[in-house]
Order: C-alpha cells, then sequence, then structure tokens
C-alpha cells in the first residue's frame, strides 16, 4: 500500500520540479542580457573613476596638509615636534575617513541601492551610537583645541583638577600628567577645565628664614641682602634681583625674613634650595642662632 502511495506522487514531483525549470527559463529569456552587461560595464566603469578620483584628491590634499605643516616649522614661534606630528596625523586620518564615506556612498549610489531608506532605517541605532560616542567625541575635540591652542605641552609642570605633576603625554583622547611621587595619572581630555601651566613665564621663589625677634634684624637683613648680590651673578637661572621683603609673621609666635626672587620654570625648587643654603651658612657664619623649634601649624 506504502509503495504505491510513493509511486503516485514521484511523477507529481517531477511534473512540479518541471515546470519550476520551465518558469525560470522563461524568466531569463526574458532578460535583456545585453543591456544588463552594458549597465553592469557602465557602472564598473564609473566606480573605478569615482575611485581614482577620490585617490587623486587624498593624495593633492595630503601633500597640502604636510607642505602646510612644513612651512610652520620654519617659523621661529613654532609648535613642538610631538604637538605637529599630532595634529599632522589628525588633520590626515579626518582626510581619510571623509573620503572614504564619500566613496562607500557614492558607491552604493551608483550600484542603485537605497542609501536615504538605509540611514533612515538606521536612525534609532545611529541615535543609539551616537549617545555613546558622546564621551569619545568630545574628548577628540578637546584633546583638539588643547594641541591647537598650546595650551599644554610635553614636559610642563601643570595643575589639572588638583593632580600636580609633569605632563608626560597630550594625546586626542587622554592626557597622562605624572605626579613627582611617580603616579601617572591618565586624564580625559573632556575633563580638562581648568589649567594652571607653571611652566609659562618666569615663577616666583619665596625664601623664608626664620629669625628670634630679639636678635638684631637689620643686621640679618644686611648679611642677606649682600647673599642677594652675589647670588644673582652665581645662579643663572635667576631672572630678577632679589627682593629682601622684611619681617613676617608665620603665626604661632614663629616670625621669618622673607626674600623672594623671579627664576626660570622649573627651575624654582633648585634655586630656592641654592637661596636658602647660602643665606644659613652666611647667618651661621656671622654667629646668629636661628630658631630649631617646630612650627605649629593651625588646623
Amino acid at each position: 500500500m506504502q509503495e504505491t502511495t510513493s509511486s503516485s506522487q514521484t511523477p507529481e514531483v517531477i511534473n512540479e520540479a518541471a515546470k519550476n525549470v520551465r518558469g525560470i527559463n522563461r524568466f531569463l529569456n526574458q532578460l535583456d542580457w545585453n543591456k544588463i552587461i552594458a549597465s553592469m560595464i557602465n557602472k564598473a566603469i564609473l566606480i573605478l573613476i569615482v575611485i581614482l578620483l577620490l585617490t587623486i584628491i587624498r593624495k593633492v590634499l595630503f601633500k597640502v596638509i604636510d607642505k602646510s605643516f612644513t612651512n610652520n616649522n620654519k617659523k621661529k614661534d613654532n609648535y613642538s615636534e610631538n604637538r605637529m606630528h599630532t595634529l599632522r596625523t589628525l588633520s590626515k586620518n579626518a582626510v581619510q575617513y571623509t573620503l572614504f564615506f564619500i566613496g562607500i556612498y557614492s558607491t552604493l549610489t551608483l550600484l542603485g541601492v537605497p542609501v536615504g531608506s538605509l540611514i533612515a532605517g538606521a536612525g534609532i541605532a545611529g541615535i543609539a551610537i551616537g549617545l555613546g560616542a558622546q564621551g569619545f567625541i568630545n574628548d577628540v575635540l578637546t584633546g583638539f583645541f588643547i594641541i591647537y591652542e598650546r595650551q599644554l605641552d610635553v614636559g610642563d609642570h601643570v595643575v589639572i583638577d588638583n593632580i600636580e605633576g609633569i605632563v608626560n603625554d597630550i594625546g586626542l583622547r587622554t592626557t597622562r600628567i605624572k605626579s613627582f611621587n611617580g603616579t601617572m595619572n591618565y586624564i580625559p581630555n573632556r575633563q580638562i577645565l581648568i589649567v594652571s601651566n607653571l611652566s609659562r613665564g618666569n615663577q616666583l621663589v619665596v625664601v623664608d628664614i626664620r629669625v628670634d625677634p630679639t636678635d638684631d634684624i637689620d643686621h640679618i637683613m644686611d648679611i642677606m641682602t649682600a647673599i642677594n648680590e652675589k647670588q644673582i651673578i652665581n645662579i643663572t637661572d635667576i631672572r630678577s634681583e632679589p627682593t629682601l621683603v622684611g619681617l613676617v609673621d608665620l603665626g604661632s609666635g614663629n616670625f621669618a625674613i622673607r626674600s623672594t626672587v623671579y627664576a626660570i620654570s622649573g627651575s624654582q625648587f633648585g634655586v630656592k634650595t641654592q637661596m636658602m643654603t647660602a643665606y644659613i651658612e652666611a647667618l651661621t657664619k656671622a654667629g646668629i642662632k636661628l630658631p630649631t623649634t617646630p612650627i605649629n601649624l593651625k588646623i
């Protein structure tokens, strides 16, 4: 019984397959193959022309960018090598990505793909991706303006959001600050709101020499004045004449004679050490006993 049913179904399957084959043949016979091949060749040629044009535009723009940065390097007030390299790379990447998207859009349009419909259909996904990439885009834009406006440079002594240290690297997304204790701080560029750059211009050095108010203050100041006259010659990093402010109150019954001077940025710690050493040596040699009791600080 089962063999009879199977035998009766076989011709029906064959007839159905033959019918489908005849339908496909009719469809293929109705096609204008000459027109299709001509259209494919035409589109292929147009796509090749678009690629060739974009390649030429890319080379021309890259040469313009290289020439612009090369000319900028010849100026006196030029950017640092690291900063120029970063800006050049950013400019080339922007050109390359723009031309890439233009090429993709042009190719899809020539192939007859409804790009507008695809973009509209991907609108929701684009919004989600845009929100997720918002922080990244802010980092890149902020990083670009930090580099372009020369707010920071590698090796600068800066304070950013209570983080003090030396600039180790300036990137398009993050800036690395190395603290004086060796800690490497990675700061997203979008969080850099206020930059205190201590490496721009001369820095003020303040030296306080504690004294006993019962001592001869005028005699101590005469000794320190003589030291100032010598140190301005001996210390090459000094950029102004030392100023003897006079007696200042440190609080809790402690007094000091304050001296100030401007020094080259980055050298203020060394200048302060040399000035203080010279003061103490001269005062000790003159027989003046300096206070050694600890200072009680009020918190």
